[in-house]
């Protein structure tokens, strides 16, 4: 009753808009092939023909579900994108289609141009007027609006385990069936489900009709008593909804073995249409280097880890859809850890918001706080926080966890950190409860980045309470590496301590921190200039930022109990620009001068050939002699990297 009461109102749309524009519309077709689709993200054919008059301003809107109002489009497509032939009139786009667990439609616009009273896109862009719509396309249908889709793999707490999650449109009863034969998947884990309502949503626009679409049911199931190291085989869905294809991954490395993983954050998501936000297409080639890495790592233990602004959906839930179809292919293969984000979180009426931090935690979250993130993913832990409304309490705030000899301490830059709060003693009581002797690196990872030479005004007050606070028990409890988001950019810093670089005699101790926000989003505001000239592009930069990029991409980390290794990879080429080593701070075999001993490649251009690096190595024993190795890079054409050793000699310290 409801969809045929909604096909009434558009036919009188269609006749009322005809009158008004005293124009035949009659004429107009929108056709769309093929109207059932098996599996989300295949791809349909829009065709129309009959357009008079056609302008460059004339557009299709994409409606899920059908029952939309016209000004509820996910997205649009300009004619004129089309072939030269829209000229004509006529022409044809196509468009892959995510399984939302609803039909589509597409509307065609005759386009007006912008007035005072347009809408805009977070480009600048005038949105199009549904003033004057010409054309409705039959629907386009799922075989199964139950598909499993969304599918991704966490860690839990437990060694051993690994989590699966996905979606599908009805509470089913569904299964996770898996192996460790491809064609023999004989075991089986029931999962759980839940949901989150409109209602939930805090703000705006996650709460409107324009914003708001029905997440689905989150599944949730667990593999538990897993070999580590050991290749498994799995499929998730129900006889009811179906199956999904077959995925494998990597189980846990055992304890002491190496350790890789993949890191980045501020990845966003993108859309092959025009929407209400601005999306971040520099994500694909991001996802496209991940993949590469996790072939070429084939049987090795490998998670990824996701700091931050997640899914950019802020409030439009389609986004959040999209994200998860474009991560599933490395997210279905290795454990995806995140932590939160001002994205996923900040409204005007969050419960941690002091003073000092009004002009810092906003409505960056567009209405969702945190909800969506808190139920479409599970980290290990059970660090919540009420949000003081009907919604959900918030989820995977601050949690650890050991993957082979590296511990990783996540936490939350939205939420208090500040001693005296719960997760700051969780902070100081997960560090000091590290054993060394069995994870000899530790890293910590949060979103918001104590050090930057960012011109980030609007974080000052938090980065200071930060680095008041929390740096002293990094520094305490000898961090290694601290990694960050929300700076769209690249920079490694020195061992630094209060914006000084550590001696590099081993007198001192502090973390090496390294700026990972180059992920997808391509917003960001310019280095942090000249004091005296700050109207000109003048960006001097710290002596204690060892090495800053605007590229994008993400970070390699491979790490034995005696060397970390943490490798940026840029996304123009798919290779290492810079990479940092770190001596395992507390490994027997090392003095305690080599505790600081840093290595380092800074990659000095894309049109070179060759490199040269000089790295500062000290030697074991009571005379902490030093030595400097030149090594010489050679980028061959088959496009990996050759090493050649040229000289070794003494270096007087």
């Amino acid at each position: 009753m409801r969809e045929s009461q909604a096909r009434m109102r558009i036919a009188l749309a269609i006749l009322l808009t005809a009158a008004a524009i005293g124009g035949r519309v009659d004429s107009v077709t929108l056709d769309v092939s093929p109207k059932v689709l098996d599996r989300s993200g295949e791809i349909i054919t829009v065709e129309w023909s009959g357009l008079e008059s056609p302008s460059p301003l004339d557009w299709i809107g994409i409606y899920t579900p059908p029952d939309s109002l016209d000004g509820n489009f996910i997205g649009y497509l300009l004619l004129s994108s089309s072939s030269a032939a829209w000229r004509e009139g006529k022409g044809s786009l196509q468009l892959p289609l995510v399984n939302m667990r609803a039909a589509y439609q597409l509307r065609l616009f005759r386009g007006i141009p912008p007035s005072k009273s347009s809408r805009f896109d977070e480009d600048g862009n005038p949105l199009p007027s549904t003033d004057s719509r010409l054309a409705v396309s039959d629907d386009v249908q799922f075989a199964s609006f139950n598909e499993p889709t969304q599918i991704h793999l966490s860690l839990t707490s437990n060694f051993g385990e690994v989590r699966v999650m996905f979606v599908t449109r009805d509470a089913l009863e569904c299964f996770i069936l898996y192996g460790t034969e491809q064609d023999s998947l004989d075991l089986t884990v029931a999962t759980k489900s839940i949901t989150y309502q409109q209602g939930d949503m805090c703000d705006e626009p996650a709460n409107t009709t324009l914003g708001w679409r029905n997440p689905g049911y989150i599944h949730d199931g667990v593999l538990g008593k897993l070999k580590p190291s050991k290749r498994y085989f799995y499929q998730v869905g129900s006889k009811e909804g179906g199956w999904s294809k077959t995925y494998s991954f990597v189980s846990s490395p055992e304890e002491g073995d190496e350790t890789n993983a993949l890191l980045f954050g501020d990845l966003g998501t993108t859309v092959p249409y025009k929407t209400f936000l601005w999306t971040q297409a520099q994500s694909a080639s991001t996802l496209k280097w991940l993949e590469r890495d996790l072939d070429e790592l084939e049987d090795k233990p490998t998670f990824i880890s996701h700091i931050g602004d997640i899914s950019y959906a802020r409030g439009y839930a389609w986004l959040w859809d999209e994200f998860f179809h474009r991560i599933q292919p490395v997210a279905a293969r290795a454990p995806y850890t995140v932590c939160i984000g001002n994205h996923e979180y900040d409204w005007p009426l969050q419960p941690w918001k002091p003073d000092w931090a009004l002009r810092v935690y906003g409505t960056d979250g567009g209405g969702e706080c945190g909800v969506p993130y808190s139920l479409k993913f599970q980290m290990p832990g059970n660090s919540t926080l009420l949000t003081g409304t009907k919604a959900p309490a918030t989820k995977n705030l601050y949690f650890s966890l050991d993957f082979g000899v590296v511990h990783f301490l996540y936490f939350s830059t939205e939420t208090d950190f500040l001693p005296g709060s719960r997760q700051y003693e969780f902070i100081v009581r997960d560090l000091e409860a590290v054993d060394r002797s069995k994870v000899p690196f530790v890293v910590v990872l949060g979103h918001r980045p104590m050090y930057t030479s960012n011109h980030e005004v609007r974080d000052g007050p938090v980065r200071s309470r930060m680095l008041e606070h929390l740096e002293p028990v990094l520094v305490k409890n000898r961090v290694d590496v601290a990694l960050w988001g929300h700076v769209h950019k690249y920079e490694r810093t020195c061992a630094v301590k209060n914006f000084s670089c550590a001696a590099a005699d081993g007198s001192s101790f502090a973390p090496v921190h390294v700026v990972i926000g180059m992920g997808g989003q391509d917003w960001q505001p310019q280095w942090e200039p000249r004091s005296d000239h700050p109207e000109y592009p003048i960006f001097p930069q710290p002596e204690w930022s060892v090495f800053r990029s605007e590229e994008f991409g993400y970070v390699r980390l491979h790490a034995t109990k005696e060397l970390l290794r943490l490798s940026y990879v840029g996304n123009g080429d798919g290779e290492v620009h810079d990479y940092v080593e770190i001596p395992a701070s507390s490994s027997m075999l090392l003095s305690s001068s080599q505790q600081n001993a840093v290595r380092s490649i800074d990659r000095a251009g894309s049109g070179a050939n060759y490199f040269f690096t000089a790295s500062l190595w000290f030697a074991v024993g009571g005379f902490f002699a030093a030595t400097i190795l030149l090594s010489v890079w050679k980028k061959r054409s088959d496009s990996k990297v050759e090493w050649k050793r040229l000289e070794m000699r003494p270096l007087e310290v």
